[in-house]
């Protein structure tokens, strides 16, 4: 499931911008320009996936000391790229058409090609890396499985569903409540990640561990329950936490939370007073 939310995720965000881009070719008549939309997308795909090839070889060779160490440092890393993310889309969700549609036609009045290829290619290969780190950052260190595999590529493809049914106009799909709900599980993860990061910090008795297991739930432990292991994939659970991990977690769930769902409320909208006539 943590597979299949980030990728779910990050494609739908590359996917909505991608449509957006070539259904703004098709509207001003310069369709024949999308190829370069295209090169700059599978260009941005390639050099993802290197990265993450990269980074799994690299990370998932370390032992010991300096393999805890990476774990926590790519956790609370990723964990600054998802708070990022969260917090642009929701700034930028209700004008991202607008922006993309400027930068077309700044692209097109220099030449067109480059320019839009560029477009494309920075669009993708952020959401792209980004994924490469979340999924190492869910998976180094435990035992990865196909079923990670799968769910990563069905949020996939879900995700370049999502974006073929925007780009063909649907009105089915709402996106602020997409990406609201997203958001919010996507905090949660981000929570579980901090938390992970601490641990993994403890064990190398850079952080106090203070209270070794504030509380400890055999019925929900992810190495023997499967309820536990989604729970553990998904929201970060651990079943006997320290007490520095506990609040870690509240303090950075608490806070971006509320924040983010203040962000991405919907508008109110505002009844109009009566009027009453003159007799």
């Amino acid at each position: 499931m943590s597979a299949f939310l980030v990728m779910l995720r990050e494609g739908v965000e590359a996917a909505v911008i991608i449509a957006i881009l070539l259904a703004y070719l098709d509207r001003i008549g310069r369709r024949s320009e999308s190829r370069w939309v295209w090169v700059g997308t599978i260009a941005a795909i390639l050099v993802s996936t290197t990265v993450g090839v990269v980074l799994w070889n690299t990370v998932g060779g370390l032992e010991g000391d300096a393999e805890e160490l990476v774990e926590g440092v790519i956790a609370f890393v990723a964990v600054g790229l998802l708070t990022w993310m969260i917090f642009w889309m929701g700034h930028q969700a209700r004008r991202l058409k607008d922006h993309f549609h400027t930068r077309i036609d700044i692209a097109l009045a220099a030449g067109g090609a480059t320019g839009l290829a560029v477009i494309a290619f920075t669009a993708v290969v952020r959401e792209g890396i980004e994924s490469s780190l979340f999924l190492i950052s869910t998976t180094v260190g435990t035992d990865a499985s196909s079923t990670q595999i799968v769910g990563g590529l069905l949020g996939l493809a879900t995700a370049v569903a999502i974006g073929a049914l925007f780009y063909a106009g649907s009105s089915r799909i709402d996106l602020r409540a997409f990406f609201r709900l997203t958001g919010v599980l996507i905090i949660l993860f981000a929570a579980g990640l901090v938390s992970k990061g601490v641990h993994e910090f403890q064990e190398l008795a850079l952080l106090p561990t203070l209270n070794e297991h504030i509380w400890n739930v055999g019925l929900l432990d992810p190495s023997t329950s499967t309820p536990g292991r989604f729970m553990g994939s998904l929201f970060g659970w651990t079943p006997r936490p320290s007490l520095l991990m506990a609040v870690a977690y509240a303090a950075y769930l608490v806070p971006v939370l509320v924040v983010f769902l203040g962000m991405t409320a919907p508008p109110v909208r505002r009844s109009e007073p009566e009027r009453t006539s003159a007799v």
